[in-house]
């Protein structure tokens, strides 16, 4: 039976196949950087559209200035967004604008009756998937009261999701062997309440690529979860961290320029 663990969770907003073709180029617009370079091709290999959006990358020109809106919340919850999402132009040219003003590249919800997830960089800019009027970002469970270590390890991750950055554990150069049978059985329950190919989806897939996340490892990163040890093979948890790593520092510097 299902438990509630308290173990929460962002999931991924993946855009749908049909639409990838459509974010690869408007990453390429953003930032030429994006744009894929393919190998020589292997025999029977094609370059449909679609297969050269998995290789294309999500993330913003250095120096970008991102507009972000907050479309409700209480005044509260917005100042604490605001200085915790900032930590990452400490170490990179890219900048937030909380003025609210124009339009808005990241759109912040707190909508209690959905998880927490964030658009993974350029493909907020996909206004058929992210419409305009809707959210690219969205704080399922922070609240006025919430404590200050929560709501850091929640903004300063989801803000990495809005630089491009992927989920730690599911870096294709990670090394968690997943007790699978165990972590099937605590995401179908509260708080979560994943279906299996949620589950699937958002713990045990690899990224097959790693044009996002180009680093080793870092169990320290502030995109790694903590897991407890009865999800993990040899039962070694992952650590709760709640703020940056000197990985995390090194890594948005490298891909955005130090400031």
């Amino acid at each position: 039976m299902a438990t509630d663990t308290g173990l929460h969770l962002c999931i991924d907003r993946v855009i749908p196949y049909e639409m990838k073709p459509d974010a690869a180029a408007l990453a390429i617009e953003a930032n030429a950087r994006n744009k894929p370079k393919i190998p020589a091709l292997l025999g029977g290999v094609s370059l449909h559209p679609a297969k050269m959006a998995l290789f294309t990358g999500k993330l913003w020109p250095k120096g970008k200035v991102l507009r972000v809106r907050f479309m409700d919340g209480s005044p509260t919850q917005r100042q604490r967004v605001v200085g915790h999402a900032k930590s990452w132009s400490t170490y990179a040219k890219i900048g937030f604008d909380f003025s609210g003003t124009g339009g808005a590249e990241i759109r912040v919800s707190f909508n209690a009756d959905r998880d927490s997830w964030s658009a993974i960089g350029t493909d907020c800019l996909h206004a058929d998937y992210f419409k305009p009027n809707e959210p690219t970002m969205n704080f399922g469970w922070l609240k006025d009261d919430t404590d200050d270590e929560e709501y850091r390890r929640v903004v300063v991750h989801e803000f990495g999701h809005a630089l491009g950055c992927i989920h730690e554990h599911q870096n294709p150069k990670g090394g968690i062997r997943w007790n699978e049978a165990r972590v099937y059985q605590v995401f179908s329950g509260p708080p979560n309440n994943w279906s299996q190919e949620d589950i699937y989806h958002n713990i045990i897939e690899k990224y097959s690529l790693d044009q996002l996340n180009a680093t080793k490892f870092d169990r320290k990163s502030i995109m790694l979860y903590h897991f407890p040890p009865d999800l993990i093979v040899g039962g070694r948890a992952t650590p709760n961290n709640t703020r940056l790593s000197a990985g995390d520092r090194s890594y948005i510097g490298k891909i955005y320029g130090k400031p």
